[in-house]
């Protein structure tokens, strides 16, 4: 008995319907594409520091400066490792209470030391843990390039590419050493 059922049963051939799902596809992808975000993304070339505290190569003139940017909550600090402090630029607060910097005024006074330093290509850029990401991006753009006129916007030039990021050492009590 159970034979004959098997015999009986026959193979039904059913068709793949897939309508619902062209619909759904013709509605997804333009729907995605209007929504996707378009960026830009740029490639920066960074000197970061090694691990192993070995330096790689002896510098034999003593007079090149080192410049390093601290980036601090009130201040940027613009200095050489070898004389010291060469400008400080206090923090603006404007109308909302935000802090922000004047980067102009950073950009024009390396632009004075470039003009010293001659062929050095290289600045250090230390930030505390706190500093924003957008801080450190707008520090490294003012110390890399001139930016342009109005006029001839794509015209940049360079003022110190090679940069190195690091965190700013702690500061040191205005009151003098104890």
């Amino acid at each position: 008995m159970f034979r004959n059922r098997r015999l009986k049963t026959r193979e039904v051939q059913t068709e793949l319907n897939i309508t619902a799902f062209m619909n759904l596809m013709v509605v997804l992808v333009p729907f995605l594409l209007m929504t996707a975000v378009f960026s830009q993304v740029s490639i920066l070339q960074l000197n970061l520091p090694g691990g192993d505290g070995v330096v790689e190569e002896q510098v034999e003139d003593l007079e090149l400066m080192e410049l390093e940017v601290i980036l601090r909550s009130d201040k940027i600090i613009l200095s050489d490792r070898l004389t010291g402090v060469i400008s400080t630029f206090e923090s603006i607060e404007d109308e909302s209470g935000e802090v922000s910097f004047d980067f102009k005024k950073l950009n024009d006074k390396l632009q004075q030391v470039k003009l010293r330093a001659g062929e050095i290509t290289s600045i250090t850029v230390l930030s505390e843990n706190e500093t924003t990401y957008d801080t450190i991006i707008q520090t490294m753009d003012a110390v890399r390039v001139i930016p342009g006129t109005k006029e001839n916007d794509y015209e940049v030039s360079e003022l110190f590419p090679d940069i190195a990021l690091g965190t700013a050492p702690p500061a040191q009590p205005q009151g003098g050493s104890q």
